[in-house]
């Protein structure tokens, strides 16, 4: 015999609420991309191994890209890649990891200046701190409303869409699913091009103006903007408004793409060539910025600042300066909060 809960209602059970639809505070989940857990091989090739197994990073069948993955990638590159780590790991770990969390604690202490009742996780989309604990650490805490905020200024689907999918993939395994919004992207963002704009002046300040300036984006392969990412647009759309931001010296700055991985044409120009075609041609001092990352990472500290910075003086240049991301620069941790509260609008 079929058996139906009773209708006659509970007073006490009208004022419960399940974790995740209280009265309780409004959830903030940072998401930036992730990094190993520590600067060895075994943990590179488990990082790598999540990583690279996602079809929104790696667009190959998925059966030829794992017999690939398998028998190629994870057999050499995580011995190739885990020295690299070691040069830039800070005493506190990864800087991706290190910078994010301040960023994280930073963006909670303005958020509670302001008089929110608000709280913020951070989550890494591969590795440690997972995207499904942090996202069952704001339902604990009775946040029945979330804003997803991807630390990507500007959009791709192998990085701010796969967030998205990994959210809605959580959320899909729950009975009763939190309301969430999104922040896709604040490439042209005012906060975001201001405090861009007033890092490197003040680097300019201290140290003098190189005779260029380059802003480094991570590559895409052509063929993901052939067919309809945004990602290309978004980084141009980024250097256009941070020129126009810049003054009579935004005439200094230039665009190219670096992190190329595989055989295929990706974004051009590229970041090396770039700069040792440069150096060639008597560009003696140059400064680099990559505005497509909000924390330093090893695309940032060791690809652009040793690997490239070697590149450029072995071709002839003379001074390199690597611009630092925003980690969590005061400026750009209370703009950031400003930028989370105006997409919690109507919540607060």
């Amino acid at each position: 015999m079929t058996r139906f809960l009773s209708a006659a209602p509970d007073p006490q059970a009208l004022d419960a609420d399940a974790p995740g639809v209280g009265r309780g505070p409004l959830g903030v989940l940072l998401i930036n991309l992730g990094t190993p857990d520590a600067p060895t091989p075994a943990a590179v090739r488990r990082y790598l191994r999540e990583f690279l197994s996602d079809p929104r990073v790696v667009e190959l069948p998925g059966w030829l890209w794992q017999v690939i993955l398998r028998l190629f990638v994870l057999t050499r590159r995580p011995a190739a890649i885990a020295p690299k780590y070691a040069d830039i790991w800070l005493d506190r770990g990864s800087p991706l990891l290190v910078y994010s969390q301040d960023l994280a604690h930073g963006v909670q202490d303005a958020l509670d200046g302001q008089g929110l009742d608000v709280r913020v996780e951070l989550a890494m989309r591969y590795g440690q701190p997972s995207l499904s604990d942090a996202i069952d650490r704001l339902r604990a805490a009775g946040c029945g409303r979330i804003l997803a905020a991807p630390l990507y200024p500007q959009y791709a689907a192998s990085t701010t869409a796969t967030a998205v999918d990994a959210v809605n993939a959580h959320l899909a395994r729950l009975r009763h699913q939190p309301t969430v919004r999104f922040l896709d992207r604040f490439h042209r963002d005012p906060v975001y091009i201001d405090t861009l704009a007033g890092s490197i002046q003040a680097h300019w300040a201290q140290a003098g103006q190189a005779e260029r300036l380059l802003l480094s984006f991570h590559g895409l392969p052509q063929s993901c903007v052939r067919q309809g990412d945004p990602y290309f647009r978004d980084c141009m759309q980024t250097a256009a408004a941070l020129r126009e931001r810049l003054g009579a010296d935004g005439a200094r700055l230039h665009v190219s793409f670096q992190s190329r991985f595989g055989a295929a044409p990706w974004l051009q120009p590229y970041t090396q060539a770039t700069l040792e075609s440069w150096a060639r041609e008597g560009v003696a001092s140059v400064d680099v910025a990559c505005p497509g990352f909000t924390a330093d990472c090893l695309e940032t500290l060791e690809e652009i600042n040793l690997g490239c910075r070697h590149a450029f003086l072995a071709a002839g240049g003379r001074e390199f300066r690597y611009i630092p991301c925003l980690n969590a620069q005061p400026d750009w941790v209370q703009g950031f909060a400003g930028l989370l509260a105006r997409n919690l609008a109507g919540w607060t």
